[in-house]
């Protein structure tokens, strides 16, 4: 895991700031930033409410809206009317059966009796009024027949509350809310006005309710929720819908369930009106149910209740909303589901979900514990999962990660009616990975860039290709694992480099260098460094070979070939001869970027590499182009090897047998068997101590093939082991004691 952080450092810690950043962002203080998200949430809350529209349930309950629009205009006359033909409405309604009227409509002003222009001119002009003068003025006074209309039926009036500079007009009526349990007003949230436009008297006092028809809208002008109560001097008064409910369930008092938040302060949880219990925000505000567009709830037209052509039984026992959807009387809003949405529907939208608790959904008081966690779990998944994935995978990480999101939101509003915000967590996952994009494009093009610069003369293309295909294959850091290196040098490279000039040792450096070169990046093969007439490559890094003893000696015997058709090219030339020398070991090698800060370079170290230089030292010994170690051997089986010793060389404690690797194209297989057969027994009797036999062996070994020095070194070592005492357990390794 600390290696895992150590690699993608620089993307952790981005990841860990954004999403600091994001919590800042979410859980600070009002901000501009944060009005911003609020606007986002707002977007996402009407694409969820419009997604869920054809899902949501049919209620029983009849609510009707009587909409004083453009027929009723036409054909009654311009607004306002007369309270006359208000109460004549209103007279209507209750012969139809209406439970609830509601007006959202404010009456905060008397109307003019006509009889009283009359009585102004009799009174300009001195004359006395008639003694019909007082009847005729009651009989036409339009207040007091309105109100004497309310009587007819149950009926709420408008109230509403205003901003500071604005002065209270119209009577304020007693509040039917109780809030006993709360402690200090002063440390309690709620929507609170300062000033009020109420109804006037003689109408407020025959109303059996009012209600605030304030519309509360968020930060974008948009209507998605609504207060069901407000303050205004201590105390707090039902919105229209909720009014409309009590009198419709007949109850007596609205109640505010409310809860201490410590150091003594209190918000609110819901509202209680009989026996229903409504979950609000701490402020008192739900989210409105919305059923449709306009006219999801029927419409009736004023002027067809004035006139008698609503069809007997379709309003009774039904909750009316009176208002206006006439665009010139301006009580048209902003709503998720509409922009021109007529006010009076909202409160039908509301008052159905007081009415149906269960198609309203809400935004529990858990919801920033909900969301904190959320940002917690998607934080450390993005800022620790995303720094593994490439660029593709990422993408549609990012794009499924932000798709599941989104489906459990919309799955909880579906399914529970809860209601969480979530543009912070589309926010925190899309930041994240975007710079993990980035980085990783920037990261992808350092990694490439870099290996090119490394690799570039030392691999073959091939591997280029592969390594700048997938950077993160290519370990820089160092590892131990198990490769072949390859040591080759050119026999008496002094002596040649004394006979030519600068520019000939140049000349056939190059020409030398150039295919041997080429034939170890066609085996797969990494150049590790040129020293003089020295080569050292391995095999299994920087990517991985499981082949690589076999790529190797392959390489090793191309090598040999190389030389051999160099030198007729070179006697040609007039430039000398040259032979060379190979070693092959393999084993356990460390490999990466290695040296100082000055100079590095991509190299293995080990044992198994020093086993390696000293095999191509000791091919001078035994007289031969090419050893490899027992390691080598047995990865390739399909080569043929000659047995050449067991030895242990300098520096090493432990011995290893060494083998040539014969080419046997071309040649009589049969003639090798027969001469490694001949071989093997000598070297029995040489490990039996039985002198005479391995002596008469080797030496017609050595008649029968002069070009062979690993017989006479053996006819040598012989004449030497007869005149010494030999340990018991001596098992014929020869120690070499000079590189």
């Amino acid at each position: 895991m600390f290696k895992y952080i150590k690699r993608h450092k620089s993307a952790i810690l981005s990841g860990l700031f954004i999403s600091a950043l994001i919590v800042f962002i979410q859980f600070s203080p009002q901000t501009e930033i944060q009005h911003l998200l609020a606007r986002f949430d707002g977007i996402f809350y009407d694409i969820r409410l419009k997604a869920s529209l054809d899902e949501r349930k049919k209620t029983d309950q009849q609510i009707f809206i009587i909409d004083i629009d453009e027929k009723s205009l036409a054909a009654e006359g311009r607004w306002p009317w007369s309270r006359i033909k208000i109460a004549k409405m209103v007279n209507k309604l209750a012969e139809h059966g209406v439970a609830v009227v509601a007006f959202d409509i404010l009456f905060a002003e008397p109307e003019r009796n006509p009889v009283s222009a009359v009585a102004d001119y009799y009174q300009s002009n001195q004359l006395p009024l008639p003694k019909e003068f007082n009847n005729i003025t009651h009989a036409l006074d339009a207040d007091n027949i309105f109100s004497e209309s309310l009587a007819a039926t149950d009926v709420v009036l408008g109230l509403l509350f205003q901003a500071q500079d604005k002065t209270n007009r119209g009577d304020m009526p007693l509040s039917v809310v109780n809030s006993d349990n709360i402690l200090n007003l002063n440390k309690m949230t709620s929507i609170s006005y300062p000033k009020y436009e109420s109804n006037i008297g003689v109408l407020q006092a025959k109303a059996l309710g009012s209600g605030f028809i304030n519309a509360t809208t968020d930060q974008d002008g948009y209507i998605r929720r609504a207060a069901l109560v407000a303050e205004y001097q201590g105390q707090f008064y039902p919105s229209l819908a909720l009014e409309a409910a009590r009198l419709l369930t007949l109850t007596e008092e609205i109640s505010i369930e409310i809860v201490d938040i410590g150091n003594g302060l209190q918000q609110i949880a819901g509202v209680r009106w009989g026996n229903e219990l409504i979950d609000t925000d701490e402020v008192g505000q739900v989210l409105i149910p919305y059923r449709g567009q306009r006219k999801s709830f029927p419409y009736v037209s004023a002027t067809d209740v004035l006139n008698d052509n609503v069809p007997l039984g379709l309003l009774e026992g039904a909750v009316v909303f009176v208002g206006t959807s006439a665009v010139g009387l301006g009580d048209l809003k902003s709503t998720p589901v509409e922009i021109n949405f007529p006010g009076v529907e909202v409160h039908a939208n509301v008052l159905e979900g007081i009415l149906y608790p269960e198609i309203m959904s809400y935004q529990p008081d858990w919801w920033e514990a909900a969301l904190a966690l959320t940002i917690f779990i998607l934080a450390t998944l993005c800022t620790f999962g995303f720094p593994a994935i490439g660029p593709l995978a990422l993408t549609m990480t990012i794009v499924i990660l932000m798709a599941v999101t989104t489906w459990f939101n919309f799955w909880l509003w579906q399914q529970h009616h809860i209601s969480l915000m979530f543009p912070t967590s589309l926010l925190l996952i899309f930041l994240i990975g975007m710079v993990n994009l980035g980085l990783g494009f920037f990261k992808e093009s350092s990694q490439k860039k870099m290996i090119k610069s490394i690799f570039d003369q030392y691999v073959p293309p091939a591997h280029i290709d592969k390594m700048l295909a997938n950077p993160d294959s290519v370990n820089l850091d160092g590892e131990r694992k198990e490769m072949t290196v390859l040591f080759s040098d050119i026999r008496s490279f002094t002596n040649i480099s004394e006979q030519l000039t600068a520019s000939k040792l140049k000349k056939l450096l190059n020409n030398y260098f150039n295919p041997i070169t080429k034939s170890i990046f066609e085996h797969q093969g990494t150049i590790d460094k040129y020293v003089g007439d020295m080569v050292m490559a391995f095999w299994g890094a920087p990517l991985d070979d499981p082949q690589h003893a076999k790529h190797a000696l392959n390489a090793a015997l191309d090598m040999l070939s190389i030389t051999e058709k160099l030198r007729g090219e070179f006697k040609i030339q007039g430039l000398p001869e040259i032979y060379v020398g190979i070693g092959l070991n393999t084993g356990d090698m460390s490999v990466g970027d290695m040296g100082s800060e000055y100079r590095r370079a991509y190299t293995v170290l080990g044992d198994a590499v020093n086993l390696g230089a000293r095999l191509e030292s000791l091919t001078k010994f035994y007289g031969v182009e090419c050893l490899v170690s027992q390691m080598t051997k047995d990865q390739c089986p399909e080569h043929t090897f000659r047995f050449i010793d067991c030895v242990q060389v300098k520096g090493k404690s432990e011995s290893v047998k060494i083998y040539e690797p014969v080419d046997t194209k071309g040649k009589n297989i049969n003639v090798f068997i027969a001469e490694n057969k001949d071989y093997q027994e000598a070297y029995d009797y040489y490990l039996a101590q039985n002198w005479s036999e391995a002596m008469k062996l080797f030496l017609c070994l050595s008649e029968n093939h002069c070009d062979r020095k690993i017989y006479q070194i053996y006819m040598k070592r012989i004449t030497e082991l007869k005149l010494q005492t030999l340990e018991i357990d001596w098992n014929g390794v020869f120690t070499h004691t000079s590189k």
